[in-house]
């Protein structure tokens, strides 16, 4: 039984070391393809027109547990053209999604125009609420172009009345999502003066209580 425990002790500390040895040589690629993949969805939702600068450099924190779904601070990325900030691609919360939270990001100019939208994770229903990915419909590509106001009632799905389609026996996930883009432009609306004039990198962190 000695002998076992040794060899199996001697066993799980090679695959420890191991481990981390294949952990220490993928990170830095793992991190630069994190980047190019975040680079990519950028541009998706701030076209390049809108930009000189490298958007995945240009991040702060934001926070905003009633407008953008949750308490955690969330990324938002300044779009400049000739140093002066002409949009913002800012993530959010749909936390009322059939199966869960939905996140998303979100592309909006000074005129509160949305630029684009993806969704960066969710867990709806395959074939139903997994419409809201792009690979698998059109369907956010409704968003693009469209301008936000205050007193805008159109910016609900169309079984309440509004502009949006819902999905074929799937009502709760484009109702959620279409909330959480109107309450992340109207965030963006009320703080777009601060969030231009800087707020804290991405880099530094912060707790809430």
């Amino acid at each position: 039984m000695l002998k076992n425990g040794t060899i199996l002790g001697v066993f799980a500390l090679c695959c420890t070391g191991l481990v981390a040895v294949v952990n220490g040589l993928t990170k830095d690629t793992i991190h630069q393809q994190q980047v190019a993949q975040l680079s990519q969805t950028l541009t998706q939702v701030i076209p390049a027109q809108y930009h000189d600068n490298e958007l995945v450099s240009q991040c702060i924190w934001v926070n905003s547990p009633d407008l953008l779904g949750t308490s955690d601070d969330l990324p938002a990325y300044i779009a400049m053209k000739q140093q002066q900030p002409t949009a913002i691609a800012i993530e959010a919360i749909a936390p009322d999604g059939y199966n869960g939270a939905i996140k998303i990001i979100i592309g909006i100019d000074n005129d509160n125009r949305v630029l684009g939208v993806r969704t960066l994770t969710h867990q709806e229903t395959p074939g139903l609420g997994d419409k809201i990915e792009l690979r698998k419909s059109d369907w956010v590509t409704e968003f693009t172009d469209k301008i936000w106001e205050q007193e805008d009632k159109s910016w609900f799905v169309k079984k309440d009345g509004g502009q949006f389609d819902q999905f074929t026996g799937a009502t709760i996930t484009p109702r959620a999502y279409v909330k959480a883009i109107r309450n992340a432009v109207a965030f963006v609306e009320a703080n777009r003066k601060d969030l231009y004039l800087g707020g804290r990198p991405c880099g530094e962190t912060e707790t809430h209580e």
